[in-house]
């Protein structure tokens, strides 16, 4: 990956524009989610070769294993953080490219993420840095655990899909807060979002959808 690269188009207000109006279309009504995704520049997150796909909506693989996520999914993720207000913290499990964790600064004070691969950490970081983002923090950490040294969060975005969902990361949810989860296995998963209210927590349908398994331990 090269922050530096650009390629003829990729980054034209023209394309990105087109990308905006079709997620509009695809039901993605919040407006500042939508200009989030018009202003973060999708192709440095992916490697040069795939540079002239990144404003496709459509995963990519990063490398790893892992992919970065259909812009469609990460502004339906980032809707539905925002659904009940503005949250001041989100973490983030699973920092992958980076791009959902730069979309989500343009949004919120604070975004804390994790990530289980060393060289996409180290990636991203480089990333963060070259673009001048001094609001994400990352930590090198096993997803399921998430991050409990900063919580609790007003919303918890987990970008990559677990069995069940990990009882750490509803413990970490401040009352009122957002956990949005893809839940299942690969044949089929369900993102979720579920409330906190005191000691109960209530589940609602978002999507069906397809996320890399979260994946125990780091690497």
């Amino acid at each position: 990956m090269n922050a530096g690269h650009s390629g003829i188009g990729m980054t034209s207000l023209r394309t990105r524009d087109r990308l905006v109006a079709r997620l509009r279309e695809e039901g993605i009504r919040n407006p500042a989610v939508l200009e989030a995704i018009r202003e973060v520049p999708r192709h440095l997150f992916v490697d040069e070769a795939l540079a002239s796909r990144a404003y496709e909506d459509t995963a990519l693989p990063i490398g790893f294993g892992q992919t970065i996520s259909q812009p469609y999914i990460v502004a339906l993720m980032t809707e539905a953080v925002l659904a009940e207000g503005s949250p001041q913290s989100v973490l983030e499990v699973g920092t992958g490219s980076g791009y959902q964790a730069v979309v989500l600064s343009r949004l919120v004070p604070k975004v804390y993420s994790v990530e289980r691969h060393a060289k996409l950490l180290q990636r991203s970081r480089q990333l963060f840095r070259e673009l001048r983002i001094y609001n994400i923090k990352t930590n090198l950490s096993d997803g399921s655990w998430g991050w409990p040294g900063h919580a609790p969060y007003d919303a918890i975005v987990v970008t990559a899909a677990p069995l069940e969902v990990p009882q750490a990361l509803l413990e970490q949810l401040a009352d009122g807060g957002r956990l949005v989860i893809p839940v299942g296995d690969r044949g089929g998963q369900e993102l979720r979002v579920i409330t906190r209210n005191g000691y109960r927590f209530e589940e609602s349908h978002l999507a069906w959808v397809s996320f890399v398994p979260l994946v125990p331990g780091r690497s």
